[in-house]
């Protein structure tokens, strides 16, 4: 009865993949808006009854792939913070987010903001990160973005922020669709679950645990708290991190605004005729953003 159970279990795993992998063919060729489960059993040969069994309606497939996104964006900022040192990975870097269903995980966390109405969808696994990549392998690349030690990249707290940005901004580009259904124009009819909650904070946590590192080391010194956003910075940290200043906190929030203003301006072709050189324009921009958070070094 267990291999039976077994073999039920991967014949069900391979047609979710497949519906999945259908229905990102369909969003890069047609959009979010138009996705539909009878063309995606179409093109598959099944008949929609038996597609429905996987997903009850178009909501749960693209919850699936909103889900299976920021996992996947998630998942590369993850791999970039441990890439730059030991220390980071062990003490810093969160926890990979558990296992979802094919109609997504149930939020345990609140989550940072970052998701838009029609947020959604990455592949099917996580993707590698890029390497995090050293003041020598970036051209332009400030000098904050570290240099090569015997186990590894070594960076302070500012570059291991850029290390993150770029990775986050190296998934966007390699995944445009996806990334467009997670930051891009909301779905019509489409109101994302609780369950995008916690796999759309995964990035966010990755930044915020540079910050902390920085926090524990008298590595960073946060922005004045403006008087009248006062209340807002306290009600953001209780929200976002307990453990960290409200004026710091504050400022990641702006910060990861532009840092996501500055991904989707390149990948949905707004620097086109303006930016000639957008690698080195973003890696000096996150930079800056990391300054103008306070951290030090």
């Amino acid at each position: 009865m267990t291999t039976v159970r077994g073999a039920r279990a991967r014949a069900r795993d391979e047609v979710t993949a497949a519906i999945k992998d259908e229905a990102r063919r369909q969003l890069a060729a047609e959009g979010a808006a138009k996705l539909s489960l009878r063309a995606v059993a179409r093109e598959l040969g099944m008949v929609s009854s038996a597609l429905y069994r996987y997903f009850p309606s178009r909501d749960d497939l693209l919850t699936a792939l909103i889900v299976d996104a920021y996992d996947a964006l998630g998942a590369a900022a993850e791999a970039a913070l441990r890439a730059t040192s030991p220390a980071a990975s062990s003490a810093d870097a969160p926890a990979a987010a558990p296992v979802t269903s094919s109609t997504g995980a149930s939020a345990a966390t609140r989550a940072t903001p970052g998701t838009g109405a029609s947020a959604a969808s990455p592949g099917p696994a996580a993707p590698s990160a890029p390497a995090a990549p050293g003041a020598s392998a970036t051209p332009g690349a400030p000098p904050t973005a570290g240099a090569s030690g015997p186990a590894g990249p070594q960076v302070t707290p500012r570059g291991r922020w850029v290390v993150v940005c770029r990775a986050v901004r190296e998934w966007a580009k390699a995944h445009p669709h996806e990334y467009a259904l997670i930051y891009g124009s909301p779905v019509p009819g489409y109101s994302a679950p609780q369950a995008t909650v916690a796999p759309a904070s995964r990035a966010a946590h990755v930044l915020l645990a540079v910050l902390r590192e920085a926090h524990r080391t008298d590595g960073v010194a946060p922005p004045p708290l403006a008087a009248d956003l006062r209340a807002e910075g306290e009600r953001l940290a209780a929200e976002l991190a307990p453990d960290l200043p409200p004026a710091l906190v504050l400022a990641f929030v702006g910060a990861w605004c532009q840092l996501f203003g500055l991904v989707s301006f390149e990948v949905f072709g707004h620097f086109h005729r303006v930016v000639e050189d957008p690698e080195a324009f973003f890696t000096h921009a996150a930079d800056r953003l990391g300054r103008d958070l306070g951290l030090l070094r």
